[in-house]
């Protein structure tokens, strides 16, 4: 029971830990995790799975127009 007891003071001294940074921080607002909105990432020409999905099928099927002319 003694065990239990600390992982859970331990548990939540972590959760007070992390949430100090959100509630210091000046715009209130979490940084966007979405890969379009990457500037390194944009750099290096990589997007999200699903525009790179809709990039290669516009590529193969410009390749199969291109084969049938």
């Amino acid at each position: 029971m003694k065990e239990i007891l600390i992982v859970i003071g331990m548990v939540g001294i972590a959760i007070v830990l992390l949430s100090v940074g959100i509630i210091l921080r000046r715009d209130h607002q979490f940084r966007s995790e979405h890969i379009a909105e990457n500037r390194r990432m944009r750099r290096d020409g990589i997007h999200c799975a699903t525009a790179q999905d809709r990039e290669a099928r516009r590529r193969m099927q410009k390749k199969m127009n291109i084969n049938k002319l």
